[in-house]
C-alpha cells in the first residue's frame, strides 16, 4: 500500500451543506482506504464568511481588524468539525485542527497575513495513528498567538503551504469548476479546458481576474515546486495541472483571455517632469496598501507630462486623498478617476517564441471598433484598458482570434 501524502482543499461551494460535506467525506475515504496519508484544508461553508462580515457591519463600519479575524476564523471551525464528524461516521478516523492548534505562524498582518512557518508535529502524530487530518483554511496565528486570517484566497494559500511543509508532490484544489479554461466558460461557450498550464501563466491569469486560483497560492506552488491540481468536487475526472514550464511539452501561443472589471483608471495631467515626482506618488499609495496595475506616463512636453494608472475600485477610498493632494501639489489641481473601464488581457508562455501577437490583438479589437486607452505588456502578457461595456465583446473577439 502507498503511504504518499495527499493534500486536498475544498472550497465553500464544495462544503455548502451537509449533503455536500458527506460527499466530500466519501471522496476522502477512498484515498484513506488506499493507505494514503490525507490532509484536507477546508473553507467556511457557502456564504458563511459574507454573513459574518454582515453581522459585524451591523454593529460597526470600522471594526478592529483583530476582532474581525477572530470572528471570521469561526466559519472554518464549523466546516472542519462537520467534515471530521462525517468521516468518523464512515469509519474513517479523522481529527480537525484550527490554524492556531497547528501553529500556522504568520507575519501578524491582520486580515491579510502571510504564512511564515507550519509546525507539522501534530499532523505527523495524527498520521501515525492512521487519522485523516482536517485543517481550517484561511487562518493562522502571530507570535503572540492572536488569530490572523490570510485574506482573499487564503484557503488555497493554506493548502499549498501545507503541501510544501509536508513534502507532498501535488496539492488538489477542489472547486465548482472542472479546471482552468482558456476563458470564462460561462461567458465563452467555446472555451477549452487546459490539461496543463504553467505557474507563470496561472499567476498572470489569477492576477487578471480568473477566479479559479488566487495568485498567492500559485506563487507558493512555484516557489516550492508543488504541482497544483485544479479539479471539480462533483466528479472524479482529472482537471488542470499547474506546474513548471519545463515539464510542459506543448506551449500555446495564448493560453487564456481574461477581462478584469473591478478596476478604475486615475489620470493626473500637467505633472512636472522631474526625478522623484512619480516615485513620491506611488510610494504614498504603496504605504496605504494600494496595488497599482497598469501605469502609463506620457513623453514630457514643455517640461510636463501626464500620469495614468489603474487601481482596484475598492482602493479608491484610500487612494483618493493621496491622488487629490498630489494633483494639487504637482499637477493641474485635478485628478480624473474613471470607474467605467475593464482590463482585457491575453496570456501565454508561447509569446516568448512567437511574433505578431500584439499586432493580432490590436487588429482584433479594432475590427470590433473597440478603442484601446492604455497598454501594458510583459514577456507572456498583453493587457489593454478599454471601456467596461465593451469587455465581453473584446474577450469573445480575442478568444476567437487566438484560440478558436
Amino acid at each position: 500500500m502507498s503511504s504518499k501524502i495527499v493534500v486536498q482543499k475544498y472550497g465553500g461551494t464544495s462544503v455548502g451543506d451537509t449533503t455536500k460535506i458527506k460527499n466530500v467525506a466519501k471522496r476522502i475515504k477512498r484515498y484513506h482506504d488506499e493507505g494514503q496519508k490525507v490532509a484536507v484544508v477546508v473553507s467556511a461553508m457557502g456564504h458563511t464568511t459574507d454573513e459574518l462580515v454582515d453581522l459585524a457591519d451591523q454593529i460597526s463600519k470600522n471594526p478592529p481588524k483583530r476582532e474581525m479575524d477572530m470572528l471570521l476564523s469561526t466559519g472554518e471551525q464549523v466546516s472542519i468539525a462537520l467534515l471530521a464528524i462525517a468521516l468518523n461516521e464512515l469509519g474513517v478516523p479523522a481529527q480537525s485542527f484550527t490554524g492556531s492548534q497547528l501553529k500556522i505562524l504568520t507575519d501578524g498582518n491582520f486580515s491579510n497575513g502571510k504564512i511564515e512557518m507550519i509546525d507539522r508535529s501534530r499532523i505527523d502524530e495524527a498520521f501515525n495513528k492512521g487519522k485523516v487530518v482536517i485543517v481550517a483554511g484561511f487562518q493562522g496565528i502571530d507570535k503572540d498567538e492572536n488569530i490572523v486570517t490570510l485574506g482573499r484566497g487564503g484557503s488555497d494559500t493554506s493548502a499549498v503551504a501545507l503541501a510544501a511543509a509536508l513534502g507532498a508532490d501535488e496539492c488538489e484544489i477542489y472547486t465548482d469548476v472542472d479546471g482552468v479554461y482558456t476563458a470564462d466558460p460561462r461567458k465563452i461557450p467555446t472555451a477549452k479546458m487546459h490539461k496543463q498550464i504553467t505557474y507563470e501563466e496561472m499567476l498572470e491569469l489569477a492576477s487578471l481576474g480568473a477566479g479559479v486560483l488566487h495568485s498567492r497560492s500559485v506563487e507558493l506552488g512555484m516557489n516550492y515546486n508543488v504541482v497544483i491540481h485544479v479539479r471539480s468536487s462533483f466528479h472524479d475526472k482529472p482537471g488542470t495541472l499547474v506546474m513548471s514550464e519545463d515539464k510542459i511539452m506543448e506551449k500555446m501561443k495564448v493560453s487564456g483571455v481574461t477581462a478584469k472589471g473591478d478596476q478604475a483608471r486615475v489620470t493626473i495631467a500637467d505633472v512636472k517632469d522631474k526625478p522623484g515626482i512619480a516615485a513620491d506618488l506611488f510610494t504614498q499609495l504603496s504605504n496605504k496598501d494600494v496595488i497599482v496595475d497598469v501605469i502609463v506616463q506620457s513623453s514630457p512636453r514643455d517640461g510636463i507630462n501626464t500620469i495614468s494608472f489603474t487601481i482596484a475600485k475598492k482602493d479608491i477610498g484610500a487612494a483618493k486623498p493621496i491622488i487629490e493632494a498630489y494633483a494639487k501639489d504637482h499637477g493641474n489641481g485635478k485628478a480624473e478617476i474613471d470607474e467605467n473601464i475593464s482590463i482585457v488581457s491575453a496570456v501565454g508562455v508561447g509569446m516568448k517564441s512567437h511574433v505578431g501577437v500584439a499586432a493580432k490583438m490590436f487588429q482584433s479589437l479594432a475590427e470590433k471598433n473597440i478603442n484601446i486607452e492604455m497598454i501594458s505588456t510583459s514577456e507572456i502578457k498583453i493587457s489593454c484598458v478599454i471601456k467596461q461595456n465593451q469587455a465581453e465583446d473584446a474577450v469573445k473577439a480575442l478568444h476567437t482570434t487566438f484560440i478558436g
